[in-house]
Formats: structure tokens, C-alpha cells, sequence
């Protein structure tokens, strides 16, 4: 069995579609994605704050180093006072030279805070950013006004009664006080470059695998495989087990690239500080490495699940061209099609292998099933890898029907 599955491993690498699938698939989200992102598009020193992302300089490195040292200049726990300074600060910093604050602060993560809790101290009218002139002194109850802000939110979402309970229980577990670092690369990993590799891959593993059954009768060598002396089934299992372990290959060349960018780029810095820096209404107990965790946790989940949707599409239709249809229509017509939905539907659709997101660690959904409430990110991190292990004994079972007639 180890041979036949070496084989069909060897046969699959050997396509023309997978090596330039797993080559784009790397140089997209590696290349572009992580590196020249740290070092250029994100987080290089702005040539000119009124151009796009690409004014920038190619200095990310230096650039991420100076932020990071500032942030921690003002102590690792974020209070009253270490906010009233960290305002002050930026207020006499933009006096002095604003592209230097601009570039050098999280200004408008601080600045939404400012606006979210201390909304008394907006002058109505004012086109001025919060942070350039709250008083600083008046900065106070930070956690309280962020209790508040928090309970108001969800009600706001009509989470009211026995949800609204469930959810701030699960807020309870967040960590006081927090702990202040530089926010910004954090955000931009944890809000969109692994979510952008959980979408993206979803295109490159469909490319591979659609073909891996429907291939045999595009290759017509279909026929061949009942003369064999292992026969369909054995075959069959053998494809399966191939499809699997390619999608862990391409998921571990990703991830582990961009991790290793990440800790030459950003290294540990931050790593500790809990996701609510990013957005305060998150209560997900967890901080930075935690959430990044569970994102690359639900990233593999999900592509084992889309793999076993995406091999159960190939083994039902004899098209190459229709199975690769299909397989991009089970991830990307939900994406479309979901502002118009229903929210409720909307939600289920999140269930979907890869059509979800593990940035609703951030969120506050929540799934109502036999009356008892489930944070969404519970049942996002299991339900997509048990619909593709659904898929796989039906996958095999269909092949077979179809390779007999």
C-alpha cells in the first residue's frame, strides 16, 4: 500500500499544474504576502503620506525595530497612566514633526480607543484626529469605559438576555491589565495575512486535486485501473491519502515560511499581548501567539476539509474542466453571494471549509444549537475538517461506481 501511495504521491508532483500551483501559490503569499509586505508594501517608512502603500521605503526591518522600541519605552502594562502618556507623547511628537508620528505610532489603533471610550470629549465639528487633542488627563477607567463599551456593543448586535451572559463569561478569562507592545504588525498578521493564505490556497489546492480522480479519464487511462493487481479501491485510497498529503505539504511550505519571516521581521516582540489591543470588543481569551495558533489551527482544518469536498467533486464527474469549476464554486459563490443573505445564513455558510475566516476570534457570533449558545469559533475550527472526513468514504465509493461502467 506504501508503494501504490508513493506512486500516485510521485505522479501527482510530477504535473506541470502542481509545480506551478505550489511555485505561485509560495511567491504570492511568501514572497508578496510576508516578506516584501514586513520589509516594503506594510511597514517600510513612508516616502509620502499622502501616496499609496507603495510610497514607501525598503526599510521594513530597520522601520518595525524603531516601533517597537517606542512602544515599549512607555512600560509593558497598559494603564491610565501609561496611556495619558502614550497621548501626550504623540500630541507634543506631532507638533514637533507629525510624519514622525504618523510613522513611528499605533495612531489610529490609539486613536480608536480615544473615540470608542472618551466619546465626551469629542468637539463636535472638529476634523481633527481624537489623539491630537484629548486632554490627556482626563484619560481615565480605561477597563471600566472598555466593560462598558463592550456590554453597549452587544447590545447593540441584539445580544441581549442568556447570549449576552454566555459572551461576557467568556470575556471574563481575558487577562488584566493589559500588556502594550507595537500593535500594528500583529494586526496585520492576525486581520490579514493568514486569512489571505487560508483564501488563497483554496484556489491552488483546487487546481491540484479536481484533477486527481477526474484526471484518470481525462488521461483516459481510467480502464487500465481495474487490470491492475490493486484494483480500484486500492487505488482509490491511495488517491485520497495522496490528495491529504499534498494539502499538508503546501499548507507546511507556507506556513512555515511565513512564520520564519515573521520571526525575522517582527522576532517575539508583543507576542503576549492580548488580541483586545487589536479590537477592544473582541472577547476572545487570548493573547498574540494564541490567536495566531488557532488561525493557522483553523487554516490546516479548513484545507483538509475543502481537500475532501475537492476530491469528492473529481470523483464524481469525468471533467477536469467541471470538477475545477465546482470545487472554486464551493469556496468562492458563498463569499459572493453573502451580503445578500440572510445573517443568520450567512453564518452557516461560515461553516463551509475555507469560506469562514479564523479572524472571528475577533467577532462575536455565536450559533444557537438546541438552545444552548456556541461561540462561532468553537464550531469553526471543527466543523469544516469533519465535512471533508465525511467526503472521504463517499468520495471512494462513488470513483468506484464510476470506474466500473
Amino acid at each position: 500500500m506504501m508503494e501504490l501511495f508513493l506512486l500516485e504521491h510521485k505522479k501527482l508532483w510530477r504535473r506541470t499544474s502542481t509545480k506551478i500551483s505550489a511555485f505561485l501559490c509560495f511567491v504570492y503569499l511568501v514572497v508578496f504576502g510576508s516578506i516584501l509586505s514586513f520589509q516594503w508594501f506594510n511597514f517600510g517608512s513612508k516616502v509620502d503620506f499622502t501616496s499609496s502603500d507603495f510610497g514607501r521605503n525598503f526599510d521594513g526591518y530597520a522601520a518595525i525595530r524603531d516601533r517597537q522600541e517606542y512602544a515599549l519605552s512607555f512600560g509593558r502594562v497598559l494603564t491610565d497612566e501609561s496611556l495619558q502618556q502614550l497621548v501626550q507623547d504623540y500630541q507634543q511628537m506631532e507638533e514637533a514633526d507629525s510624519k514622525r508620528a504618523w510613522g513611528l505610532t499605533d495612531w489610529i489603533i490609539l486613536n480608536d480607543w480615544l473615540r470608542n471610550l472618551w466619546p465626551e470629549l469629542h468637539e463636535s465639528g472638529s476634523y481633527q484626529a481624537a489623539i491630537s487633542y484629548f486632554e490627556p488627563e482626563k484619560l481615565t477607567d480605561f477597563y471600566e469605559r472598555r466593560q462598558l463599551v463592550l456590554e453597549k456593543y452587544l447590545e447593540n448586535n441584539n445580544q441581549t438576555g442568556k447570549e449576552k451572559e454566555y459572551l461576557l463569561q467568556i470575556d471574563e478569562r481575558v487577562s488584566k491589565p493589559f500588556y502594550y507592545g507595537w500593535i500594528q504588525g500583529w494586526q496585520n498578521l492576525l486581520s490579514k495575512t493568514i486569512d489571505l493564505s487560508a483564501n488563497s490556497m483554496a484556489l491552488f489546492l483546487a487546481i491540484v486535486l479536481s484533477t486527481l480522480f477526474a484526471g484518470e479519464w481525462h488521461d483516459n487511462t481510467s480502464s487500465l485501473v481495474l487490470t491492475t493487481k490493486n484494483g480500484w479501491k486500492k487505488i482509490a485510497f491511495a488517491k485520497i491519502v495522496t490528495g491529504l498529503a499534498f494539502t499538508v505539504e503546501l499548507f507546511a511550505i507556507i506556513a512555515i515560511c511565513d512564520i520564519v519571516s515573521q520571526l525575522f521581521f517582527m522576532g517575539t516582540t508583543g507576542w503576549d499581548m492580548p488580541v483586545q489591543m487589536i479590537k477592544l470588543t473582541a472577547i476572545a481569551p487570548m493573547n498574540m501567539l494564541q490567536a495566531e495558533i488557532y488561525e493557522w489551527t483553523f487554516t490546516l482544518l479548513g484545507m483538509v476539509g475543502f481537500a475532501g469536498i475537492v476530491m469528492l467533486i473529481s470523483s464524481a464527474v469525468k471533467s477536469n474542466v467541471l470538477a475545477l469549476l465546482l470545487s472554486l464554486a464551493v469556496v468562492y459563490v458563498p463569499t459572493i453571494i453573502d451580503p445578500y443573505l440572510p445573517f443568520g445564513l450567512q453564518k452557516t455558510l461560515s461553516l463551509i471549509p475555507l469560506v469562514g475566516s479564523g479572524t472571528d476570534i475577533f467577532r462575536t457570533y455565536t450559533f444557537n444549537i438546541f438552545g444552548k449558545y456556541i461561540w462561532s469559533p468553537y464550531l469553526m475550527i471543527v466543523v469544516p475538517v469533519l465535512i471533508g472526513i465525511v467526503c472521504v468514504p463517499i468520495a471512494i465509493k462513488k470513483w468506484s461506481r464510476m470506474i466500473k461502467v
